[in-house]
């Protein structure tokens, strides 16, 4: 069954949202659901997703992939509110850019880039295929904020960045010094893991742990953010 046509999934993921105080707009959430779609029902570009993780790509994958938006969405809209005025006064303005680092078949940075539109999303990989499925989804998905990178973060040439974000990659200290780089001073880096695997943060006063729950998932997980002073 398509995730667009799984009713207990949608209820799950909506339910999801709704105990988080976000209300999307129906246009947004059936683009959610077409992205889901093509991750599922994609075959060409190999299997993106096991038949086991498919069965919940909304409750688990798409639903993990808004965390960010979820615990960050009052910052990030008086950041975007503050670009609008400074464009509003003629001064140098751009839209953020934000950068997801091992994008794979595009979570988190295609839900993000859906709720998103104000904000510019470059999602950088080196896998050819999981690159041609991503072109292929953009497509599909008619995302004109977002821009494939069929690199390597280090060799991408992305700079001066608002936001670098990854999805379990590696360890966190592993992949904060991958971005770390390509921030602009004041930025941030944000990384969804498993708590288990950052635990040892806790009393770390550089980093900020946001722990989470999804729908019918046992573990633990965290949305762990750290700016670049």
């Amino acid at each position: 069954m398509r995730p667009s046509e799984d009713t207990r999934q949608q209820d799950i993921f909506c339910q999801f949202l709704s105990d988080k105080g976000v209300q999307l707009s129906k246009e947004t959430t059936e683009r959610l659901y077409l992205y889901a779609d093509l991750v599922v029902e994609t075959k060409q570009f190999g299997n993106l997703i096991s038949p086991k993780d498919s069965e919940k790509i909304l409750s688990r994958h798409i639903a993990d992939s808004l965390v960010p938006y979820i615990a960050m969405r009052n910052e990030l809209s008086a950041m975007r509110a503050n670009n609008l005025k400074c464009s509003q006064l003629n001064t140098h303005s751009s839209p953020l850019q934000w950068a997801d680092m091992g994008a794979g078949a595009g979570c988190p940075v295609f839900p993000l880039a859906i709720v998103m539109p104000e904000i510019q999303f470059y999602a950088v990989e080196p896998r050819n295929m999981r690159v041609q499925f991503m072109n292929y989804a953009k497509e599909k998905l008619q995302l004109q904020n977002l821009t494939v990178v069929g690199k390597r973060f280090e060799t991408s040439g992305l700079s001066d960045l608002d936001f670098i974000s990854c999805r379990a990659l590696s360890t966190f200290e592993n992949d904060w010094e991958r971005a770390q780089p390509g921030l602009k001073k004041g930025g941030m880096f944000l990384t969804l893991k498993s708590f288990n695997n950052i635990v040892h943060l806790e009393n770390d006063p550089a980093v900020h742990i946001y722990k989470y729950a999804l729908p019918q998932e046992e573990q633990v997980y965290a949305l762990v953010t750290r700016g670049n002073e």
